[in-house]
């Protein structure tokens, strides 16, 4: 049986406005994959250690491969350059 996988991003928006653009266009590339927008968040406390970025986004799929469609697929490849413009955004894997 799969293990769920889950894309965490860290970010720092550098544009809002553009930020706001591709935060809109993200959920369409989702729906193909199932995907689950787990959580959307503003850093607020750093309980140990120290963080640099300020927005958190987590994102649930079925499995690592369903993960790795999703962030290969070219409807969300079309939308990275908007991405690198609108925030540094570190886009880490997870399985559960």
């Amino acid at each position: 049986m799969s293990q769920a996988a889950y894309v965490v991003g860290h970010i720092t928006i550098l544009d809002p406005l553009l930020w706001a653009e591709y935060k809109a266009r993200v959920p369409d590339t989702l729906a193909p994959f199932a995907a689950e927008l787990m959580l959307r968040g503003q850093h607020g406390l750093a309980l140990a250690g120290s963080h640099p970025h300020t927005d958190i986004v987590c994102i649930r799929f079925a499995d690592l491969e369903q993960a790795r469609a999703w962030h290969d697929s070219p409807a969300y490849q079309a939308l990275v350059p908007l991405r690198q413009r609108a925030a540094r955004v570190d886009l880490m894997l997870y399985e559960s």
